[in-house]
């Protein structure tokens, strides 16, 4: 009992000294200077939490435990960062702010307080809250931020609210206008993000490294006098691939055409390249490169078309003891898919039936596998499987079947965003929805909270939307989509999110699902195909291939059997949506191009 009372006593002691600690800021940014500590105040005594509301300047700042330096956190970060002891001092624009420190960890995040910020799905807040921008000491209307940005769309607004907000179709750089458009971010990088509000003026300034990363070497088709180029991530700009036919022999890799600049190793057929390191060996074969041209990480995994690749373990149908095999991709070898009730559980990927090439990773829904990788951890599930043979890339996507979908909007039937025109579900895919016929007005680009929306079960939880009209990929979340005045036939898929606004649909006409159409290669180059296979169509097509701002690009008439090689040289890199139609649209594709 004495025992028991004096370790109680001994760890009240230690709480109530703990929670008797301070911890504050102190630097040429804070009030005190580097004389004397601003204390914050203690929100979490279990996670140890602190925060303050403080005016900063331009400067640097630190914090502390104590009002002394022996224990002390900092690191080169702003505005989010791990504190680590006696780490750099972190570098502060001036501003208003609330700012958090956990003394645990040493995570901390200055959350400036400005009336403008940035939002957008390129954004790390997405659509639903905006990441605030740092007002110029010098200038009251312009306003900058360092922001990571992935590929999608971005605006300016005023009060994390629509009233007041800044757009263009215009990128990197453009006067952003009231309501104008979304600002299309077509490249993942960390940007220098600048707004003058007096005149609409933005830039977004990457701060990429290199414009060209390519492989060279006698190994390659360019020997030692001209690089292989590779091409770079659409969301990390420090991720570049190639497929190359490689001979015996040595490569490098290097930026920029260049010498200055390059990278090597003795490791095959991975490792992490070193800057003016060694020349790699290779041994003659086809394959996909891939090179991180920030660590230095490098593999080169041969390209092997398998037979057969199926997905076994304890979470699927065969359990352990035997493959269920999925359907190869009739463009692409490499693209495997299968539709799969799986149990709790543990799962892997593997080819020929036999555990000589297997796949895994300890990441669900979502990862890359690797050869010999860990047990992919299963929730319980109906889902569509897909799996890349080639980059190891797999996705488990949940099958959900809703019981309504609704179009909903106010350039819809109702005119307003609170009553839904229920879809019609098809009898033979519980993901496929129509309206036989439905009439929308033209949504006026100067109101934003015009046009129309899917959702499901009545209810804003799930609703999908895109920019593209009058077909496109709805995403979860997504913005309204504009509309134009006229009399549609609409179909959707709740699965894909493809949708379709096309002539008015009869009870005679089959509903096309999105999905029954290929388009290969995706990205292409010189080259499109579309195969219609699945579906019952003849006769004279016509064919739009239209770019992210509605204007179309191209024009083809032809007959319905002869829609391979479609000449696309002539467009630049980017995204495009492809129309396909007769007599009415079809249906809505959208491809990449990449040069």
């Amino acid at each position: 009992m004495i025992k028991n009372l004096l370790t109680c006593l001994i760890l009240c002691l230690a709480i109530s000294g703990l929670y008797s600690q301070s911890v504050g800021i102190i630097g040429s940014a804070t009030p005190g200077g580097w004389e004397s500590d601003t204390d914050m105040e203690l929100i979490d005594a279990v996670d140890s939490i602190w925060t303050i509301e403080i005016e900063l300047f331009d400067g640097e700042a630190k914090f502390r435990q104590d009002d002394d330096w022996a224990v002390n956190w900092g690191n080169s970060d702003f505005p989010l960062g791990v504190g680590e002891q006696d780490g750099s001092n972190i570098p502060v624009f001036a501003g208003n702010y609330t700012v958090t420190f956990n003394a645990k960890t040493g995570e901390y995040n200055f959350d400036v307080d400005s009336d403008i910020g940035i939002i957008g799905s390129a954004t790390p807040g997405g659509w639903e809250m905006d990441t605030d921008m740092f007002k110029d000491q010098t200038d009251s209307n312009k306003f900058f931020t360092t922001i990571d940005l992935i590929a999608g769309e971005a605006k300016f607004r005023k009060d994390d609210d629509w009233a007041v907000n800044w757009g263009s179709a215009d990128f990197p750089s453009g006067v952003g206008v009231q309501d104008g458009d979304n600002i299309l971010v077509d490249q993942a990088a960390t940007y220098v993000v600048t707004l003058d509000t007096s005149t609409g003026e933005y830039l977004f300034e990457s701060m990429v490294t290199y414009e060209t990363i390519g492989i060279i070497g006698d190994a390659t088709p360019g020997g030692w006098e001209e690089d292989t180029d590779m091409t770079q991530s659409a969301n990390d700009p420090n991720a570049w691939s190639a497929t190359i036919t490689l001979t015996d022999g040595e490569v490098k890799f290097r930026a920029e055409d260049d010498w200055a600049v390059n990278w090597g190793s003795t490791d095959f057929p991975s490792g992490t390249a070193e800057l003016g390191g060694d020349n790699i060996p290779v041994t003659a074969g086809d394959y996909l490169v891939s090179f991180n041209s920030e660590t230095g990480e490098y593999s080169f995994t041969e390209i092997v078309e398998y037979t057969t690749v199926g997905i076994i373990g304890d979470a699927t149908p065969g359990g352990w003891a035997e493959d269920t095999d999925f359907e190869k991709d009739a463009e692409n070898v490499h693209l495997w898919t299968a539709r799969l009730e799986l149990l709790d559980g543990e799962a892997k990927f593997r080819a020929e039936d036999d555990w000589t090439v297997n796949w895994g990773s300890g990441d669900f829904p979502v990862g890359v596998g690797i050869i010999d990788g860990a047990n992919i951890p299963i929730t319980a599930g109906e889902y569509i499987i897909s799996f890349n043979s080639l980059t190891g890339e797999y996705n488990f996507k949940a099958v959900v079947e809703y019981g309504t979908v609704g179009l909903i909007g106010k350039s819809g039937p109702n005119g307003d965003w609170e009553n839904d025109v229920p879809m019609n579900k098809d009898e033979n895919d519980f993901n496929l929805w129509t309206l036989e016929s439905v009439t929308l007005t033209t949504q006026n680009p100067d109101v934003t909270d015009e046009g129309v929306k899917f959702r499901a079960e009545n209810d804003w939880a799930v609703n999908w939307g895109d920019v593209t009209w009058p077909s496109g990929i709805g995403t979860a979340g997504g913005p309204n989509i504009a509309t134009v005045e006229g009399t549609y036939g609409v179909t959707f898929n709740s699965s894909t999110g493809e949708y379709l606004f096309g002539d008015p649909l009869t009870s005679t006409q089959d509903v096309i699902d999105p999905s029954d159409i290929k388009v290969f290669p995706n990205p292409a180059t010189q080259v499109l195909n579309i195969n219609l296979d699945a579906i019952e169509l003849s006769g004279d097509v016509s064919i739009n291939i239209i770019d992210m701002t509605g204007k179309v690009i191209l024009q083809d008439m032809r007959d319905a059997s002869q829609l391979n090689n479609i000449n696309i040289s002539s467009l630049n890199s980017g995204n495009y949506l492809l129309n396909i139609y007769n007599d009415r649209y079809i249906i809505g594709k959208r491809f990449s191009v990449v040069k």
